[in-house]
């Protein structure tokens, strides 16, 4: 999958998450898509060509600092996971 269509696809079942979810759901879903849009704003900026390996890796690196922070909850980190493994499996 290329890049630019990885990140539609993220950014539409982001989208599609709003009506739906739980509240947990809908913080960590936001949080992750804030990790998510900087990941690739940063990748952006570099005026580089990159792939969607770079930006899950990115995402994941950003997640793991916040995460070791101290920035989330063990339960809104478990909430974030599992968010972030099914947009990494949209890549697929």
């Amino acid at each position: 999958m290329n890049i630019d269509a990885f990140i539609d696809n993220a950014a539409n079942f982001f989208d599609q998450l709003v009506p739906v979810a739980t509240d947990d759901e809908l913080f960590a879903s936001g949080y992750l898509r804030g990790h998510f849009d900087l990941a690739v704003g940063t990748l952006q900026v570099a005026a580089e060509p990159f792939q969607v390996d770079e930006l899950i890796q990115q995402v994941s690196s950003s997640l793991q600092h916040a995460i070791g922070q101290g920035e989330l909850s063990e339960t809104d980190q478990a909430t974030v996971q599992n968010i972030w493994q099914q947009v990494q499996q949209l890549a697929a």
